[in-house]
Order: C-alpha cells, then structure tokens, then sequence
C-alpha cells in the first residue's frame, strides 16, 4: 500500500473509532390512518388502518394495547389484526349518555387497565371482564371532554401523575384518598398564548409527564415547545426549547421515554416536513443522538408511538 494511502486508511479508522456510534430503534407510531411499526431500516414491517390517538402500548405478548375512537379501550392481536379485546367508556360503568374521551391508558398488573376518563373526570381501573376496581376522581378546573387529560400515569408509589391540558397543570394524586398531592403550572415564559398546533402556535397545554428516578418530574409542555425537569419544590433544574437543536424545531411536544441508557425520547407533532417526528437526546450534553424522521408516511399529526426493542426498564 503506498505510504499516503496507508496514511489516509489509518486516519479514516481513527475517525470512525472516535465517533460514537447510536443505533436506531424500531418504533411502532400512529398517524396518517394507520398504525405501523418501522424496523431499524426505516422499512414498515408491520401496518393496520387505525384513526387518531393519543395513547399506545406494545404488551408483553406482542399485541397492541390502544383505544379507538377516543372512547373504546382495545387490544389488537398482531397476528390477526383483530380486536381481541375492548372496553368502551362511553357506556360502561355509569358513563352512557355523558360525552367521553380517552386520550389515556396503561395496562397494569395481573391484566388490570388504567383508563383516565375525560368528560367523566376520573381515572380508573378495571379488570378484563370490564369489573370497576378503582376510582380516582379528578380536579379539573377548565372541563372539557377533549382537554381534560392527555397522558396519565400509574407511578410505583401508586399514585397519579396525570397532565390536565386544558388547565396547563400537572397533578398527582394519591392513590388511596385522590387528594392532590402535587401541583404544577406549566409556565409560559413570559410568552403570549398563539392558537393553533403548528411552530407558531404557543401555549401550555401539557401533554406528558414522567417521575423521574431522582424524584424530579420530567414533562413535555405540549405547545410549548419544550422538556422541562422540574423539582418536587417546582424549581425548574434542567429544560430544552423550541430552537435549542440544531436543524431541528419543536411543535407539539409530545411523548416522552426515559431509557435505561438515560437518553429522552421525545415526540415532535405538527412541527412540518423537515422536522422529525421523534427525537432521542443525551439530556446531558443535550445531543441528538438518533432521530426518526417519517413525515412522508405518517403525516403532521402523530403524536404518540412508543420505540421497541429497548432492553431494560423504560419509563414512559
């Protein structure tokens, strides 16, 4: 081998041992009516027609746990594309003839679900026969049917961390006596409210929010634009704006995963081509380190998905 290229060959090598190398993960994701899964190519390995939501699930045995016209609670069998098994909250358990919307959910032990019912302003549980086990009623202080909640979530001390969108407050519940426990507007940083869902639109209109392991509260703010970390004393400790990526700009921040890794996911709707509908961060060093880019397939309005094959626990 000549003496330059040699060189050149052992500089390339250099090179790529120095740059980290980020996998990129299968995604199951919903929008533009259908729901797919995306392998590690970017290929659809597997796809259904299904409308808008806001919440899903990959279970254990494989089959999707999700809702279907904001009311009916289903699992579909991947195999079969067929549902398996629904719960419809419009009807059952003392909601026939109240208007109804589901934006939240999360299977639970021993085959229980967590339903955050909005126009009914509760979250309960259920088991498999459609039985009411649990009732946690909710404090709603602007009610609506579409704005009540959107992600609600089961914590391990057993209480409820639930984003009310329509009050732009994030509030726990204690899982035995329903009092809220902990309370926290999401701020406006000094900006005015904009309507409408895309980059210039502004608000605070919470849509995710995860304890984290250090007992702080990580949460998506929706139309704000942004992730903020915030202390149990509600001192915001670590955030990510609208423009603080580079190439990159937040819409409607959605969905939010905490990898074992400590990486965030976070969900970018109504942001426009260009902009990727999921992106994966080193919170420390605020780097993009993977980014799923499927506008072409799902549209402006796919606000949640949940990424898979990541081993470890995984908080979302």
């Amino acid at each position: 081998m000549p003496n330059l290229t040699r060189v050149l060959f052992s500089l390339l090598v250099l090179l790529t041992l120095s740059v980290p190398a980020f996998a990129a993960h299968p995604v199951i994701m919903q929008g533009n009516g259908k729901l797919a899964v995306v392998n590690e190519a970017g290929e659809v390995e597997w796809e259904m027609p299904w409308k808008d939501i806001h919440d899903l699930h990959m279970l254990e045995n494989g089959n999707i746990l999700t809702v279907r016209a904001f009311r009916e609670v289903v699992e579909i069998d991947r195999k079969s594309k067929e549902v398996v098994w629904s719960y419809d909250s419009s009807i059952e358990n003392g909601n026939s003839g109240k208007k109804i919307e589901v934006h939240a959910i999360q299977p639970l032990a021993d085959g229980r679900v967590m339903i955050a019912e909005s126009g009914a302003g509760r979250i309960i549980e259920i088991d498999r026969s459609g039985k009411l086990l649990k009732t946690v009623p909710l404090k709603i202080e602007n009610p609506h049917p579409h704005r009540d909640t959107r992600l609600a979530r089961k914590l391990d001390n057993g209480n409820y961390l639930v984003c009310h969108e329509g009050d732009g407050v994030i509030r726990e519940y204690d899982g035995e006596s329903s009092e809220v426990v902990w309370e926290y507007s999401v701020p406006l940083f000094g900006k005015e409210p904009q309507p409408g869902h895309g980059l210039d639109a502004f608000g605070n209109s919470a849509y995710a929010a995860l304890r984290l392991n250090n007992g702080n509260t990580l949460i998506a703010t929706g139309n704000g634009h942004s992730v903020i970390e915030v202390t149990p004393e509600k001192e915001i400790v670590w955030e990510l704006h609208q423009d603080d990526l580079d190439g990159i700009r937040f819409a409607w921040v959605t969905v939010l995963e905490v990898h074992p890794n400590g990486n965030y996911i976070i969900g970018n709707c109504h942001a426009g081509p260009g902009n990727p509908l999921l992106v994966e961060i080193d919170p420390a060093t605020k780097k993009v380190v993977w980014a799923f880019d499927q506008y072409d397939r799902f549209g402006n309005s796919a606000p949640t998905s949940q990424v898979l094959g990541v081993s470890g626990d995984v908080n979302r």
